[in-house]
């Protein structure tokens, strides 16, 4: 999942956090079972709406739900012709609901976010409104369902608010960040053009300007983030899709894409037919249940890990910098084991 906050078109216009349209309904539902008489003006004021607003809530209880709603001249508000027990629920298949259950379990990649919260309560507000109308039991069914992602790294919500704040108000971002096989932390200056989550990471992709080029940080790794006042504008034509078009996952480089090839053998070529690994792939089969894989990346990092998960059933067939390289973790390796 990949995220592009964009800023408010109108700076410093706050807009009140209005009330949910089911939350509205449920409690404009309580005032005509008790004979208030709410009208427009009264429900724009209470719920921090407006007229229009006001105005649709109830012409899509009355027109949508079938409920017995009418005006009251006298009353100048509006009550229920005939007494109305409860809100219809939500008029869903069983399928519909094991949707909604797949989804928040796959919440869990949004762990320690500022996502959480809001997505883990539409949720549950969904799952409670369809209750009454399937058959099917979301507690019987997370037993007999399972999900077991990628492990996910903590981001501290401070993080993970000062990221999105700077995507949101391209606002330059100072922080320390130690890469992966560094022995210390350095000191960023960024300019945040996205944040995305990618196989349950988050990252954060921007212009180092220490540095002059993108970069692509995990944001488990940041600490310290700072906001800075200084404002930019960013790029009308950068796109994260063309940015990771030739990346195997999240790590791209300005050069130019070149050629990969990757024979796999037994269960390895299985696995690798399974699944589609990249835009540019071509897939060609050879003898014996043997594969050949294609693909045109402009890093290497990525795809080397990958050859390596799958020990002696993959071999680099292409470019010479990959085979040599693997060439070398290989020989190491053997070293390793053989002392």
């Amino acid at each position: 999942m990949l995220l592009n906050l964009q800023k408010n078109s109108k700076p410093g216009v706050v807009f009140p956090a209005a009330r949910p349209p089911v939350e509205r309904m449920s409690k404009l539902h309580a005032l005509l079972q008790e004979r208030a008489y709410p009208n427009c003006a009264t429900l724009a004021r209470v719920f921090e709406i407006s007229k229009k607003t006001a105005q649709r809530d109830l012409d899509f209880m009355r027109d949508r739900l079938s409920l017995p709603i009418a005006y009251d001249a006298r009353k100048f508000g509006f009550y229920y012709t005939r007494p109305v027990e409860s809100l219809p629920s939500l008029d869903v298949s069983e399928g519909e609901l094991v949707a909604l259950f797949i989804a928040q379990n796959a919440l869990h990649q949004h762990h320690g976010t500022a996502y959480e919260a809001p997505l883990r309560s539409a949720c549950a507000k969904i799952a409670e409104a369809m209750k009454d109308r399937v058959s099917v039991d979301i507690h019987d069914l997370a037993n007999r369902v399972f999900f077991k992602g990628e492990s996910v790294s903590e981001v501290a919500p401070a993080v993970f608010e000062a990221v999105g704040t700077a995507v949101r108000e391209c606002r330059e971002l100072l922080f320390s960040y130690r890469k992966i096989d560094a022995d210390a932390d350095e000191n960023r200056r960024v300019r945040p053009y996205h944040l995305g989550c990618v196989s349950n990471q988050w990252y954060l992709f921007g212009w180092d300007v220490s540095r002059g080029e993108m970069r692509t940080f995990v944001l488990a790794r940041l600490k310290k983030p700072k906001l800075s006042s200084t404002v930019f504008i960013r790029p009308q034509d950068f796109s994260i899709e063309s940015f990771l078009l030739h990346s195997l996952g999240v790590f791209s480089s300005q050069s130019e894409p070149q050629t990969v090839r990757i024979r796999f053998t037994g269960w390895a070529a299985q696995i690798v037919r399974e699944r589609a690994w990249h835009a540019s792939q071509r897939l060609s089969e050879l003898e014996k249940g043997c594969v050949e894989l294609e693909l045109r990346l402009s890093s290497l990092v990525e795809v080397e890990r990958w050859i390596l998960s799958f020990g002696a059933h993959a071999q680099a067939l292409e470019p010479e910098a990959l085979v040599s390289t693997l060439r070398n973790r290989v020989r190491a390796l053997a070293k390793m084991y053989d002392a």
